[in-house]
């Protein structure tokens, strides 16, 4: 048996339908306003990775800086923190002639990484891999950089110490280690940019050196 419905009762389910339409685009618009969403691509809006940190691209001058503080040379191994669209890294293998890991949450992001790396003829060098940074083996690296939070700098700190061997640097854009001193601080493009040496004696990984 067919209801015929009269044109109030289907405008009223037309209008109840937009209505659920426009609550979900807002929801959606409101997901991608968060700070920890860099993207709003289905594989973040839809179920995307929790970031700890918000992307915010470091500026060319500030990775000129990075990179002198961190003493990258040909043949070094650069593992780069939180490396969203890459710039540190690819800077690293084109103008110093460095290698290197990317690694970072966002799987958006390492896609742009990887595109920029074969558009600078890098790619050969470089790779880029999505990735909790608290799950990486950072062992390899002669050179550590980042541009976290203050509070994501001090859950890696001992890492840092557990894994890297005396004399790697860690190169940290605009946030410190907490009590550990670092052994140069410098400035450029307004941001803060701090380097620190592994000591070949740090104690055990949650200590700080003296």
């Amino acid at each position: 048996m067919r209801v015929r419905l009269s044109s109030a009762a289907r405008f009223r389910i037309a209008a109840l339908v937009l209505a659920v339409v426009a609550l979900g685009l807002i929801a959606l618009g409101a997901r991608c306003m968060l700070p920890t969403m860099v993207s709003c691509s289905a594989s973040t809006i839809f179920g995307g990775p929790a970031l700890d940190v918000p992307y915010k691209s470091t500026r060319r001058e500030v990775v000129a800086l990075m990179l002198e503080m961190g003493e990258v040379k040909p043949g070094d191994k650069v593992i780069d923190l939180g490396t969203g669209d890459g710039r540190i890294l690819i800077a690293a293998a084109k103008e110093r002639g460095a290698k290197g890991l990317g690694v970072d949450l966002d799987p958006v992001l390492i896609r742009k990484a990887r595109a920029a790396a074969r558009k600078a003829g890098v790619a050969d060098k470089v790779r880029f891999e999505a990735a909790d940074l608290f799950e990486t083996d950072l062992s390899s690296a002669d050179v550590v950089t980042m541009y976290l939070l203050p509070e994501v700098n001090l859950r890696l700190r001992p890492q840092l110490f557990a894994q890297l061997k005396p004399g790697t640097r860690v190169v940290s854009h605009a946030f410190d280690m907490g009590d550990w001193k670092p052994e140069a601080k410098r400035r450029a493009g307004g941001a803060t940019v701090y380097m620190w040496r592994i000591p070949a004696r740090p104690g055990t990984p949650t200590q700080t050196p003296r």
